[in-house]
């Protein structure tokens, strides 16, 4: 699995990177403002960064356990960005300012939203 892999491990680290940076800024300086979204960033640059490694590793080695793992965390961020796109929806007022995935990953032009998919089918695929 080469190809496609590096390009979805460069495409969650630099998520990771953007997710960390925003919610390391806005923890140690707006943490009173919005602690959910910045919480719920935080989280999601973690899933961003186990997730590298994880594609990095089935991209080196795809044993059935490191694929398993990579599926799992992916259908658990999906999972996150619909429940907090939801949630962003129907409870506004809950987000006062945005998180990596409010409204669906409008903020990021819906990248969270497909980059899931785009992992779970390129782990069908391979």
């Amino acid at each position: 699995m080469v190809g496609p892999g590096r390009v979805l491990a460069v495409a969650y680290g630099f998520f990771t990177l953007a997710a960390g940076a925003r919610s390391a800024v806005q923890l140690t300086t707006e943490f009173g403002q919005a602690p959910l979204a910045y919480l719920l960033s935080a989280v999601a640059a973690l899933i961003y960064l186990t997730a590298t490694i994880l594609i990095l590793r089935v991209e080196a080695d795809a044993t059935p356990r490191r694929v398993r793992l990579a599926r799992r965390l992916c259908v658990a961020e999906l999972g996150g960005v619909i429940l907090v796109g939801l949630s962003s929806v129907i409870f506004p007022a809950s987000y006062p300012d945005a998180t990596v995935w409010s409204l669906f990953g409008s903020g990021y032009a819906f990248v969270p939203a497909v980059l899931p998919l785009l992992a779970l089918w390129w782990l069908h695929r391979g």
